[in-house]
């Protein structure tokens, strides 16, 4: 097949917590949708290696170069120049509401009949769980960043931000169309409050915290789950995004 490239802009939706992989090292999932309306992955993005003023968040309007990956042959899938991204504004306020609609989904078996993977997915939260991680998960978990740190970088002069990967995995329990569905949560914001809460109020008191916002508080104001497939296993979706509604308070839906 043969090697597609371009530049493209997209608004970003998705930063779930730093991975460690063999080929990429330590790369962050991020997601956005072009200005057509397309789901879009990015990647290998090493989000501690970036630039300040390349350091994005959600909503941010992004500008890249991309070539089609020989290793991912999911349709949205793009290897970004990460030298080249750049931000170049972001999405109104007023304009997020109409901006997810026309990507909110309730059923991921169609999606993925569809050839997608990756939706916007409107659920009925059931529960949200914590599990502890096992020693030698945790373990294998921290020799890995260890590994990354550690390595040169000839592009980067500046030392990392340790980070330390949770000790805890975080779950919804949910419904949709399809049925009900249990999957863990890699939104990154979950990780670094758990470990901004466990500084103020101890493990077991952020623990507790973080089940009332993300498992009572925000399911009642609603939200959205950005859905991914995993990349070795296209039929497990993973949610890589939590979007909450008190962002987007001019969403028609509801």
């Amino acid at each position: 097949m043969p090697e597609i490239s371009g530049e493209t802009e997209a608004i970003i939706l998705i930063k779930a917590a730093p991975q460690v992989g063999d080929t990429h090292g330590e790369t962050v999932c991020c997601a956005g949708v072009d200005l057509e309306g397309n789901w879009l992955r990015l990647y290998p993005v090493s989000f501690r290696y970036l630039k300040d003023g390349q350091k994005f968040g959600r909503w941010d309007k992004v500008s890249f170069l991309w070539s089609s990956p020989r290793d991912d042959r999911r349709v949205e899938s793009r290897r970004i120049d990460q030298q080249s991204l750049t931000i170049i504004g972001d999405l109104p306020k007023r304009e997020r509401g109409q901006f997810l609609n026309s990507l909110i989904v309730t059923s991921l078996n169609k999606e993925r009949e569809a050839g997608r993977s990756l939706a916007l997915l409107k659920a009925d939260i059931k529960d949200f769980i914590y599990e502890k991680k096992t020693d030698d998960e945790i373990a294998k978990e921290t020799e890995k960043f260890k590994l990354i740190r550690d390595q040169a970088d000839m592009f980067n002069s500046k030392p990392l931000i340790p980070y330390r990967p949770a000790p805890y995995k975080f779950k919804y329990r949910y419904e949709t169309d399809d049925g009900r569905r249990e999957g863990t949560c890699q939104d990154w914001e979950i990780e670094a409050t758990f470990y901004k809460w466990s500084k103020l109020y101890g493990e077991d008191g952020a623990l507790e915290r973080l089940v009332n916002r993300w498992g009572k508080e925000y399911p009642e104001k609603g939200v959205f789950f950005a859905m991914g497939t995993h990349s070795q296993y296209p039929d497990t979706w993973l949610i890589n995004g939590i979007i909450r509604f008190d962002e987007v308070p001019q969403l028609s839906l509801f």
